[in-house]
């Protein structure tokens, strides 16, 4: 028997924790509403903490303890929740991690790098190490596991719609090695070709556009209201105001409408992995 991904909702602990705050409030005769009214927060929110569609907050949990005479259980599985993903990414994307779980499409705007959910091992490992050069073995290789496990995401496109836009100094930045870089790049179009993912590339010709400052990731859900992320140096920041992150969409569709289309985007990466192998070994 195959053994669940660590990334598996259903087994995850922010999952127990749903089941826990579900048991205790039911124990405690309370529906979701006269829960949210305890502690003063809707009863969507109470829904999405129980169906682990959103991440425990350590402040909230011990409200919750205490309305529910849990005795620091809650608080103790927010812990628990905050290390087990902590050991995988770094802590400022924790959360979007989760939420990238159960979206229903992702679309990316990358800048300068490959975006994780396209990249491979040697590539990853040479991002990683290139912003925490002393990291220990122990910790690049769960940063590594837990780069890699997010890709089953992107195994099945009826389960998920993913779509990036790559800038082209994304194909042209030599990260590892010019034969980590064309390895990198035949494995985006390998994904394009098996019809897995979506992805054009904006030409340096293309001059400005609306998405010039910095990476974006936009993600829809079936049971949740959009979200946006951006990233910048060891920080991240999720954005859940409907105005804004309709204006973030508006502009990564004016960014689609710069870029390449699909097939000649692929012609465009391919390029780029000749001119790597090239380099390699010059005729």
């Amino acid at each position: 028997m195959v053994s669940p991904s660590p990334l598996d909702p259903t087994r995850s602990p922010a999952t127990f924790y749903g089941a826990e705050l579900r048991r205790l409030r039911e124990k405690a005769g309370l529906s979701q509403q006269e829960l949210a009214d305890l502690v003063f927060i809707s009863p969507t929110y109470v829904s999405q903490l129980e169906k682990a569609t959103r991440r425990p907050q350590e402040d909230l949990s011990r409200q919750l303890d205490a309305v529910l005479s849990a005795d620091g259980h809650l608080e103790r599985l927010h812990s628990l929740v905050r290390t087990m993903r902590s050991r995988q990414f770094a802590d400022y994307f924790v959360e979007a991690a989760e939420h990238e779980l159960r979206a229903k499409t992702i679309l990316e705007y990358a800048p300068l790098v490959v975006p994780g959910l396209l990249q491979t091992r040697r590539y990853a490992e040479s991002i990683i190490l290139a912003a925490q050069p002393l990291l220990d073995e122990e910790k690049l290789e769960g940063r590594l596991t837990g780069r890699m496990e997010r890709q089953v995401l992107i195994g099945d496109p009826t389960r998920l719609l993913y779509w990036a836009v790559l800038d082209e100094a994304v194909l042209r930045r030599v990260v590892g090695s010019r034969k980590i870089m064309a390895e990198q790049l035949r494995h985006i179009a390998e994904l394009i070709t098996n019809r897995q993912i979506v992805v054009q590339v904006v030409e340096f010709e293309a001059g400005a556009h609306a998405l010039l400052e910095g990476m974006i990731s936009l993600m829809t859900f079936d049971d949740a209201p959009p979200l946006a992320y951006m990233e910048s140096v060891n920080a991240g920041h999720l954005v859940d105001e409907t105005a804004l992150v309709e204006k973030c969409r508006l502009a990564y569709d004016f960014v689609r409408t710069a870029a390449l289309p699909q097939e000649e985007s692929l012609d465009r990466i391919m390029k780029a992995v000749e001119e790597h192998e090239h380099a390699i070994h010059p005729r």
